[in-house]
């Protein structure tokens, strides 16, 4: 049975990702709009109604008005906006999330892509804070980077092109500084604690790639969990997956570097864990690429559920 697809959006930089990850694929049938077409609301409401399966590639407000005008109560749709990650009615689409997430993708209609940043912080945090070795209550920052393609095409013309407006030359550059980025309460909900992190995200002169680290004190913990502990913990939380790697535990003063590129062009989620015993510390790292398991690679999981293919189907790993 083939399974019709449309992806609203599809000319943007995700868009262009999923349509990739979906080429060749006998088991799948791609609805496409000429430019004209795109631009015509019948057409593309006729789109969003005629497809098994919709894809969201829009700014919030868009993505909305898509959902509003899909008619029936058979089209599943994929938003892979911030719109719906912690609305009612809506399914997390992170599959190895939870134990039962990816029953609950099965299941459901509606599904809610993460985000680039959650993604790598949640795969490392949501596993230990429901083996309870992070208190709910615990003082979380998150320190992350990716590559300038996450910020879509203005993002790109300001990184590559010398004339566009904001143009930059430079290596590094921190940014959501008012401390209110639109990640922030994504992470909090899904991750399950009662407090948000402190979130300082950052864009590197580099195409595509992302590392999400989030440090912890644990001689401050009041149970003051083990680094071997932590790592035990993540890897039973994703022991058999095809998509989530976890790294084998190094100690001592011999630490290997992480590239942003560490994932590669790739769907692939791989967490470290590096830790310090006698100091007390350790650094949770999540490598992917932000265009990857951070966007399209996630979109095409999700769809793969969806349709009730293997999840794995058209996946670069």
């Amino acid at each position: 049975m083939t399974t019709t697809v449309f992806i609203d959006g599809g000319a943007g930089t995700t868009g262009l990702e999923i349509r990739e990850r979906l080429a060749g694929r006998p088991e799948l049938s791609l609805i496409t709009l000429s430019d004209a077409e795109r631009k015509d609301a019948a057409a593309r409401k006729g789109a969003l109604n005629d497809a098994d399966v919709v894809i969201l590639c829009l700014p919030d407000d868009a993505a909305r008005e898509a959902v509003s005008l899909i008619g029936n109560d058979r089209t599943k749709v994929i938003d892979a906006s911030t719109a719906h990650r912690i609305a009612d009615g809506w399914t997390y689409g992170f599959p190895e999330l939870e134990p039962d997430q990816g029953e609950k993708l099965a299941a459901t209609r509606f599904v809610a892509n993460p985000g680039c940043y959650p993604t790598g912080y949640l795969a490392l945090v949501r596993p230990l804070v429901r083996a309870g070795l992070i208190p709910l209550d615990w003082p979380l920052t998150v320190n992350a980077v990716s590559g300038y393609s996450g910020g879509g095409k203005a993002m790109i013309a300001m990184f590559e092109q010398g004339d566009a407006p904001d143009a930059t030359d430079t290596a590094h550059r921190a940014y959501a500084l008012s401390l209110a980025h639109k990640h922030v309460p994504e992470m909090q909900v899904h991750g399950g604690t009662n407090h948000p992190p402190l979130f300082s995200p950052a864009v590197a002169k580099v195409y595509r790639g992302m590392l999400v680290e989030v440090p912890l004190q644990l001689r401050a913990m009041r149970d003051r969990p083990s680094v071997v502990a932590l790592h035990d913990a993540l890897t039973a939380a994703y022991a058999g997956s095809d998509v989530v790697s976890v790294h084998p535990l190094v100690e001592g003063l011999s630490m290997p570097a992480i590239d942003i590129e560490q994932a590669g062009a790739s769907d692939r989620l791989e967490l470290f864990v590096f830790g310090n015993e006698k100091a007390g510390q350790v650094r949770l790292i999540a490598a992917l690429d932000n265009l990857g398991k951070g966007a399209a690679g996630a979109a095409v999981q999700n769809l793969n559920i969806l349709a009730g293919l293997p999840q794995t189907a058209g996946l670069r790993l």
